[in-house]
């Protein structure tokens, strides 16, 4: 199970912080676990937005780079995403992704 939090509503320039919480999941399968973060707009296809891989590598999108910033917690057994100098297309539902398993998302609106 991975339950996604933290989204909102935000004015472009702001910053949220998404977390993707694993809780069923026992500490050291967590360790082992690549995650990444997708995000899907209203009438579009869902999009990878970044990963973090269980060897410590973080992959971001060319539309996200630099602006957001993912991490793991894994004493909590969570993945966070930074997000930074948010634009109006960030808006989208973001989901959280673990091989198989899917998170129920949570909406991010950025709207001045």
């Amino acid at each position: 199970q991975l339950v996604e939090s933290g989204g909102g509503v935000v004015q472009p320039g702001g910053s949220l912080r998404l977390s993707c919480a694993a809780p069923g999941t026992i500490l050291s399968t967590f360790w082992t676990m690549n995650v990444a973060w997708y995000r899907q707009a209203p009438g579009k296809e869902r999009e990878w937005v970044a990963s973090t891989l269980n060897n410590g590598q973080r992959d971001y999108s060319d539309s996200v780079k630099g602006r957001f910033v993912i991490s793991r917690d894994n004493a909590r057994k969570r993945v966070l995403l930074q997000m930074n100098n948010l634009r109006t297309d960030d808006t989208a539902v973001y989901y959280c992704n673990s091989g198989e398993r899917w998170g129920q998302g949570t909406q991010v609106i950025v709207s001045s």
